[in-house]
């Protein structure tokens, strides 16, 4: 998503008055990686044998759930399991389908961005909040609904109003993020669906689309409520139990690897100018003062997160296939020092954990903005 889209879908556009050319020149150079070294920008083996181990686990360890094969201690592992292998499949698989790097074939690339379907979230609202709006107005206050994690509860920008009890935020942010995933799917996607626009941009639906928000919702109920409750022995309370046990530990992996890329600290909060109503900076410049990588050198990391740890490359490139960002992310951190650009990176995991947490906290001590901020320091 470039520049261009913003200024297709709202007032706000991005406007440089001295256009830098870290974009075209930092393209060019990954290009012409590609081209050089004869290497497709999709998925390759890896990406392959990625997809086979999350989707073919996941419907392994709910087989071995529904036929309560094992103890009930084991399968609430299993339940655990399952919510962290439900993550991987939206990290590796669905995220790269939904941009279209999954697959040059269009259709290989549909039937895996249905996948999140089927996994309980919708791929269509997905496509809206994130291919389209959250890659435009990154970490834009009111434009970029990713920061509006759960408002009133939960500060991710220095703009967001602030109340008392945001001063604990550090503390009670981090199990709220447990709630994600069970919010995606009994709440999330209805509300976005509904609401007049995302962002700044607005919802006019096709009438497939509403067919598929609840068939496919109705599906997801069906496989992991409804037939689990009808042809399991055990209590329906300790199912459902198990069910949200679950979806806590796929929401803990959603939040944490999300937030990690864009509320730590060094990553800006831009606000459009009040004279233009714009942002008065390039759209690639923006996108490398609001994104951050973490863990980039970690084979773990890079092999569960799909590349969100590479956010930064993925943020300039998402048509770019999530296996390549290791390569591809020395040339774009060479190009970005070269430009004098920002790029920010936390090397470990825990590093960046840390770097969120003091943001968290910062955000929930501080009811003022970091520009007021830095307008006070200024005078002082």
């Amino acid at each position: 998503m470039t520049n261009t889209s913003a200024k297709n879908h709202s007032n706000l556009r991005f406007v440089c008055k001295e256009r830098s050319s870290f974009y075209r020149t930092v393209t060019k150079r990954v290009n012409d990686y590609f081209k050089e070294n004869n290497v497709s920008k999709y998925g390759n083996f890896t990406m392959y044998f990625k997809s086979l181990l999350f989707i073919g686990g996941t419907a392994l360890i709910y087989a071995l759930i529904i036929t309560e094969v094992l103890n009930i201690w084991a399968m609430l592992g299993l339940a655990i399991l399952m919510g962290c292998f439900k993550a991987f499949i939206g990290f590796n698989v669905c995220h790269d389908a939904i941009h279209g790097s999954y697959s040059s074939n269009k259709a290989v690339n549909k039937f895996f961005s249905l996948v999140f379907n089927v996994i309980g979230a919708n791929e269509y609202v997905w496509k809206l909040t994130h291919n389209l709006v959250h890659h435009t107005y990154t970490n834009i206050p009111g434009h970029d609904e990713d920061i509006d994690v759960a408002p009133g509860l939960v500060r991710l920008s220095p703009t967001e109003e602030w109340k008392k009890h945001m001063k604990y935020q550090h503390f009670y942010a981090f199990p709220l993020y447990g709630l994600a995933s069970i919010s995606w799917v009994f709440r999330k996607d209805y509300k976005k669906f509904f609401q007049k626009q995302i962002g700044m941009v607005k919802n006019d639906h096709k009438p497939i689309e509403y067919f598929n928000l609840f068939f496919f919702k109705a599906v997801y109920y069906a496989i992991f409520i409804v037939i689990p409750l009808m042809v399991m022995e055990m209590p329906a309370w300790q199912y459902l139990l198990g069910f949200v046990i679950m979806h806590l530990a796929q929401g803990v992996v959603l939040g944490l690897v999300f937030q990690l890329a864009h509320v730590v600290e060094g990553t800006d909060f831009p606000e459009p100018s009040p004279e233009s109503g714009n942002i008065e900076e390039d759209w690639a410049i923006h996108q490398m003062q609001t994104t951050a990588n973490f863990a980039r050198k970690n084979l773990i990391a890079n092999f569960l997160c799909g590349g969100l740890n590479f956010q930064i490359e993925h943020h300039l490139f998402p048509n770019i296939c999530h296996v390549h960002y290791l390569k591809i992310s020395e040339i774009v951190k060479a190009t970005a020092i070269e430009f004098n650009v920002p790029y920010h990176e936390n090397e470990t995991f825990v590093g960046a954990l840390k770097s969120h947490y003091k943001v968290l906290k910062e955000f929930g001590h501080n009811h003022i903005s970091r520009k007021s901020m830095a307008q006070v320091e200024a005078v002082a």
